[in-house]
C-alpha cells in the first residue's frame, strides 16, 4: 500500500535521526538560546532531504541495471535494522545517559551555520544512514517517491520540533530514564521496519 510506503519512510527517518549525537545537541542548544533556530533547523532538514533523495535515486539506478542487488539489499537492510533494533533495546536497559548540549557559544549566524555544516556533512554516520541504509530499505517500497517523502518529512518534523520545543524537552531528557524509554521505542520501530522490509 502506498500509505504504508510513506509511513515506513517516516518511521525509518525518525528512528535514525533520534540517535543522540553532536548535531542534535547543537540544535537543542540553539533552541534553548533562541539563536537562529529557524535557519539552523532548515539547514539540517534540507541537508537530510538532499542526502535521502540521493540515496533513494542512486540505489534505484543501481538496481535497474543489476536487479539481483535488490534481493541482496533487502537481506542486508533487514539484518542491519534487526541488529540496530536489538542494540537500541539493549541500550535501553543497560545504559544510563542524559543529554548534554554544552559546547562552544555561538553569537553569529555565519558561525552557527559553519558549525552546523560540520555536524551534518562531516559526520560519517549520516552517509551510512541516508545514502546506504535509506537507499537499501527503499528498494522494498512500492513507491520510492512516497518512501523518500516520508523520510524527508521525518527530518523536517524532528529538527523543527527539537529546535522550537527545546525548552520543553530539555528538563525531560536531562533524566537518564527518558533516554532509556526513547531507546526502547527506537528499538521496537527498527525491528518492525526490519520485518516489513523482509516481508516485502
Amino acid at each position: 500500500m502506498l500509505a504504508t510506503d510513506y509511513f515506513s519512510g517516516f518511521l525509518l527517518g525518525l528512528s535514525l535521526i533520534f540517535a543522540i549525537g553532536s548535531q542534535n545537541a547543537f540544535v537543542l542548544k540553539q533552541g534553548l538560546r533562541r539563536e537562529h533556530v529557524f535557519l539552523i533547523c532548515l539547514f539540517c532538514a534540507v541537508s537530510d532531504a538532499l542526502l535521502i533523495s540521493a540515496g533513494v535515486a542512486g540505489f534505484g539506478a543501481v538496481t535497474a541495471r543489476y536487479p539481483h542487488v535488490v534481493d541482496m539489499a533487502k537481506i542486508a537492510g533487514s539484518l542491519f535494522l534487526f541488529g540496530y533494533g536489538l542494540l537500541s533495546l539493549y541500550t535501553s536497559i543497560t545504559f544510563s545517559h542524559a543529554l548534554s548540549a554544552d559546547g562552544q557559544a555561538v553569537t553569529s549566524l555565519k558561525k552557527a551555520l559553519l558549525l552546523c555544516f560540520g555536524f551534518t556533512w562531516l559526520n560519517p554516520h549520516v552517509y551510512l544512514d541516508t545514502l546506504v541504509l535509506v537507499g537499501m530499505v527503499s528498494t522494498g517500497a512500492g513507491s520510492k517517491l512516497l518512501f523518500a517523502s516520508g523520510a524527508v518529512s521525518a527530518s523536517f518534523f524532528f529538527f523543527f520540533a527539537l529546535g522550537y520545543g527545546a525548552r520543553l524537552l530539555t528538563p525531560l531528557f536531562a533524566k537518564p530514564k527518558a533516554w532509556n524509554i526513547l531507546d526502547a521505542l527506537v528499538g521496537v520501530l527498527m525491528l518492525y521496519l526490519a520485518w516489513h522490509l523482509y516481508q516485502s
